[in-house]
This record gives structure tokens, sequence and C-alpha cells, in this order.
């Protein structure tokens, strides 16, 4: 049953086609329930981490526009994920006034334990779901990661 303040959270009665205010609402709540699966990292932190291991080496300039944050922000994660051992920073040998990022062995250990501490953790709300629902998650997905602009996974076909 909804707590009052969820209830003042949904559309409005007849509101069903509020589909901005719904999907934020829902990915909001989503994003609550699995948001202590990750490794003690904030959100912000954990998906500039994934972008470094996953794209690394690089400059900080090029993780913002990745990440799509400020530079101040950048710059803030970057030496917060470094003081961890996470990431490390070394000089461009070409300019000396940059710097490339990139993941370290700690670093790439965490995002994989964090990444199945999520999935673990979304695998646990499915399981309170009906089999048709989850056939609905599956057939948006494709929307929903081009909405988040997140590659699908590679399929036989691609491989």
């Amino acid at each position: 049953m909804p707590s009052a303040h969820e209830a003042d959270e949904r559309p409005a009665a007849g509101r069903d086609d509020d589909v901005p205010g719904r999907l934020a609402l829902a990915v909001g709540r989503l994003n609550r329930r699995i948001r202590s699966s990750t490794g003690g990292l904030s959100h912000g932190q954990l998906s500039a981490l994934s972008t470094i291991v996953r794209s690394g080496p690089l400059r900080p300039s090029e993780l913002a526009a990745i990440e799509v944050a400020a530079a101040p922000t950048i710059t803030r994660i970057v030496a917060e994920l470094e003081a961890r051992g996470l990431v490390e920073r070394t000089p461009d040998p070409e300019d000396r006034r940059s710097l490339f990022v990139s993941g370290t062995e700690s670093g790439s250990a965490l995002l994989l334990e964090a990444r199945s501490d999520r999935a673990r953790a979304v695998a646990d709300v499915l399981a309170e779901l009906a089999p048709e629902q989850i056939d609905a998650i599956r057939a948006a997905l494709p929307a929903l990661e081009q909405a988040a602009q997140v590659a699908p996974p590679p399929t036989a076909s691609t491989l």
C-alpha cells in the first residue's frame, strides 16, 4: 500500500498518460532501492569509475563530456577516486599541463563487485514481479537504453 508521500508523488487520477512524470518517479524509486549496492561510492563516482575503466585512459575534459558533468565536478570525483586508490593520474607525455586518468586494479575489482551487487539488487526487485511484467520491462529495455544513452549489450550477430 503506498504511503501518503508516495501517493503525493503519483500523477493525478486520469493522468496515466504522464509518461515523463511516471518514468521519473519509477526510475528514481528504483535507483534508491539499489543505491546501497555501489561499493561505497556515490552514483556519480561509480559512473565515472565505470567510464574510466571502460574507456580510459581519459583526460578529465573527455570524462566530463562523457559523464555530462561540469569540469569542477569531475575534478572532485577524480580526486576522491584517486584518494581511494581506484584511479591514477599520469601526465600527458605530449602536453605536460594535461593528464590522463586510468583505472587501477582495485578500481576494476570494486567496479565488478558493485556491478554484481547492483545486478543482485535488481534481480531481487524483478523477483517481486509477475512474468508478464518482466516481459514488459524486457521489451522496453532498448528504448530505455537509448534514452539513457547506454549501448545495448552485443548480440550474437554482432560478436
